[in-house]
């Protein structure tokens, strides 16, 4: 009876573990169906409005498009960097127009809203759709149903279709300029230093500036160095200035940062090396390389497979100062001088330094502000004896003497240049 009774329960635990693993490749598949894409009309013209807004809001208004992009990495979907509420926006359609024989798919998305909302009810969101087998569209409509008239909705360019070679090693993002931003002396330092350390590319998403830093952009726009993205998100939402969500009817933190982050990586996914996720009162100072090229050379080698490189941001308090470096010329200047700013705050046991990153965006899905939510390889912590970010700003740890503070003139090795460069803007731009 004993063994009797083990062999009838062996079987049924065998035959609830088949049923359960039929049933849910079953539901699997079903769901892989489900998101194929479906020919609904044919013999049709494109003729829906392109949209060429940054930030598109569909007619729910639970969901602003910022701009799709081809992705072949896991499959050939198009991945559309968006923003949704986390709850109120169930289900998406991608209605691709296939030219020239006017063949109209839709593919239900996959809609994955970003895990860090940081308790905001609006947040980025990837909206992936399987692409149709024997197209490869241009453009790609989002509505909220599969039915419908595509002449009605707006139309979006799917970028990153074409491959390219990489035209700069290193872009920068800077998400997002706000509060009419006129910390202008910084930004051109901030600048003028990448440009130093090797960047030859800077994308900033502008919601506010001052007239004097528009003026700045437009210099450095005129350079070739910046590429300006309009930046409008208050249009449409609530903002938060906050990084987390105080109960106070907002509807997004920070600007959307998080958004503009991941849009900038897809952005440049093909143009360029690296991709430097930083804002502008940050600067990655390497401390054994003369610039970013060596600096990750050296990485890369040390770390093989590696595409996320982690930078450990130190506040160096634009409250104290040092006389020395004060050029007179910039006294006019609204801004902060960071040459004057050496004095960097110690590290707090009880406090992780957050950290910033330099990535291979092609490594990468997804990204938060201090680190990446999903990616292809490993992340690398760099050490601190071999960079650093210098971060001038508004102490953290504003009771602190002067004498508890650690002297770290490590920027001053690129003075002779930085002073020559910024002097030169300037002339040109400011002054």
């Amino acid at each position: 009876m004993f063994c009797g009774g083990k062999k009838s329960y062996f079987a049924a635990t065998v035959c609830i573990i088949t049923l359960t693993s039929m049933v849910t490749f079953s539901y699997i598949r079903l769901q892989r169906l489900a998101h194929l894409p479906k020919i609904i009309q044919e013999g049709r013209r494109c003729r829906g409005e392109i949209a060429n807004k940054t930030i598109t809001p569909l007619k729910d208004n639970r969901t602003f498009i910022i701009s799709p992009y081809f992705d072949d990495r896991e499959g050939k979907v198009t991945r559309v960097i968006g923003i949704v509420h986390h709850e109120d926006v169930k289900e998406l359609y991608c209605w691709f127009c296939c030219q020239p024989h006017g063949k109209i798919y839709v593919s239900k998305a996959k809609i994955d809203v970003h895990s860090d909302r940081f308790g905001f009810p609006y947040g980025a969101a990837d909206i992936v759709c399987v692409e149709p087998e024997n197209c490869d569209p241009t453009h790609v409509s989002i509505h909220q149903s599969p039915h419908g008239n595509i002449d009605q909705l707006p139309r979006f360019e799917i970028k990153n279709r074409k491959a390219e070679t990489f035209s700069v090693d290193f872009t920068v993002c800077i998400s997002a300029m706000f509060g009419n931003y006129n910390n202008v002396l910084q930004f051109i330092q901030s600048m003028e230093m990448y440009k130093i350390l090797g960047v030859q590319k800077v994308v900033v998403y502008k919601n506010s500036c001052s007239q004097l830093m528009e003026k700045v952009l437009k210099f450095y726009m005129k350079e070739g160095t910046v590429e300006i993205i309009p930046w409008p998100i208050n249009s449409y939402l609530k903002v938060s200035s906050k990084w987390h969500f105080m109960q106070d009817g907002t509807h997004i933190g920070y600007y959307g940062q998080i958004t503009a982050l991941n849009d900038c990586i897809y952005r440049n996914m093909q143009r360029s090396r690296f991709v430097v996720l930083n804002d502008a009162d940050e600067i990655i100072l390497p401390l054994k390389h003369p610039d970013w090229k060596t600096m990750m050379s050296s990485l890369q080698e040390q770390n093989p497979g590696t595409g996320i490189f982690l930078f450990e941001n130190h506040i160096f308090p634009e409250t104290i100062s040092t006389p020395v470096f004060n050029v007179s010329s910039w006294n006019t200047v609204p801004g902060v001088n960071i040459l004057q700013h050496v004095h960097r705050e110690p590290d707090r046991k009880e406090v992780i330094n957050p950290k910033k990153m330099i990535i291979d965006p092609r490594r990468v899905f997804q990204t938060s502000v201090h680190s990446v939510l999903r990616a292809y390889g490993t992340s690398v912590n760099v050490p601190m004896d071999v960079a650093l970010i210098y971060h001038c700003r508004v102490p953290l740890q504003g009771n602190l003497p002067k004498e508890s503070l650690i002297r770290d003139t490590s920027l001053w090795k690129y003075n002779s240049s930085l002073i020559m460069n910024v002097n030169k803007v300037l002339r040109q731009a400011v002054l």
